[in-house]
């Protein structure tokens, strides 16, 4: 069937409709997320990849008539467009990964405002290396979270250049003072980005650890032997002790459509937002886990995943693509559909981009408004499929 993909002549599917019926029948994804319907009538159109390395779609998606949405007949009359954006990474292996993923969704916003990064083989002390992975969700604009997908892994690498001479690093103070640095440079931009900010949850994948550095709702967990491990925890401005530190600081939380950070901000951590600190800090907090024989893979998300999709219930999605197990869920057809001429690049050359790709479009399907980006690193050691 993956063979004669680019023999198949497109034709609209509802590829996010089925695919959230298929995967609720097969898993169990009521986790901790909220409930939202299915979305209906997706169509994708063709589009072409830009590079020999990276495939970007984009498709232009009429959404039927609200009514069949289940919002109401006062807005029977309204249809919308929803520009799908998709940016898959070729299956590069990582020196210390087995393969590696990444997809971005505009979804139902009007401007793409996440951005996510992929460095392998990154070389530091005594001639270790690591693969830096980072997810990046910007807002009042795109500028700091692109800022961040092309400097912030650059400074990282000058920071641990500068920490060379001591015997250990010390990766809360290297991340600290990376994310620190990164502040001020957007910051230096002056009122042209004073208000836009991104938060960044990144991970420095080595043979024996891995490092996650959160600032922000964006969220890392580990799979490991079969269980949902957070490695962040998502700075919310109604987490106890991020409430303190902004009331400590004279700033306050406001309930207006959430929790936001003087009514305005939904997140307590972010990069940039200089109008808001300091009362909005960009101090990620970070966490180093040793890695084991039983670590499956990784998932790096913006909270346009989370806040549709538990960490057991992603978990489950990846786990059944890595393993081959989903590969029903995509007919000829919806392939060639979804990734276009270039569907190779998911359906034959790399499940963890699949996966990346079906998680993604589940929490599009199953509701969530907001940009979502998600980064899937397999973990386990390399054998011949």
């Amino acid at each position: 069937m993956i063979d004669n993909l680019k023999q198949i002549s497109p034709a609209p599917v509802n590829f996010a409709g089925e695919l959230n019926q298929l995967l609720m029948t097969q898993l169990d994804l009521s986790g901790n997320c909220r409930n939202y319907p299915s979305r209906n009538g997706l169509e994708l159109r063709r589009g072409r990849p830009t590079s020999d390395n990276v495939a970007d779609i984009n498709g232009r998606v009429s959404k039927r008539k609200r009514k069949e949405m289940g919002a109401g007949e006062e807005d029977e009359d309204e249809e919308e467009e929803l520009v799908v954006s998709l940016l898959f990474t070729m299956p590069e292996k990582g020196v210390t990964c087995r393969s590696h993923g990444l997809v971005s969704l505009i979804g139902r916003r009007k401007e793409m405002e996440d951005a996510a990064a992929a460095e392998l083989g990154v070389v530091i002390r005594g001639g270790k290396e690591y693969d830096f992975f980072g997810v990046y969700d910007g807002h009042g604009g795109s500028g700091v979270a692109r800022a961040c997908r092309d400097r912030l892994h650059r400074l990282l690498m000058e920071q641990l250049v500068e920490e060379e001479e001591k015997e250990e690093i010390k990766w809360e103070k290297v991340m600290k003072e990376t994310f620190s640095k990164m502040d001020e440079e957007v910051n230096w931009k002056g009122a042209a980005v004073a208000t836009m900010g991104s938060t960044a949850v990144v991970a420095m994948v080595g043979a024996e650890e891995v490092v996650v550095a959160n600032c922000g709702d964006s969220r890392a967990v580990l799979s490991r032997g079969g269980v949902a491990v957070p490695l962040s925890n998502d700075h919310k401005p109604d987490r106890a002790d991020e409430l303190d530190r902004i009331e400590s600081s004279g700033g306050k939380v406001l309930n207006w459509n959430g929790h936001r950070v003087l009514g305005v901000l939904a997140t307590s951590r972010s990069i940039g937002d200089q109008y808001l600190k300091p009362y909005v800090i960009a101090e990620p907090e970070v966490m180093v886990s040793k890695r084991v024989d039983t670590d499956e893979f990784l998932i790096l998300g913006s909270d346009g995943l989370w806040d549709v999709i538990s960490n057991e219930a992603a978990c489950q999605v990846v786990r059944r693509c890595l393993s081959g197990r989903t590969r029903e869920l995509f007919s000829a057809a919806e392939a060639a559909n979804i990734v276009s001429e270039n569907n190779d690049v998911i359906a034959k050359q790399s499940r963890a981009a699949e996966a990346a790709a079906v998680l993604a479009e589940l929490a599009i399907a199953r509701g969530s408004r907001d940009n979502v980006s998600v980064v899937i690193v397999e973990l386990r050691k390399s054998s011949n499929r």
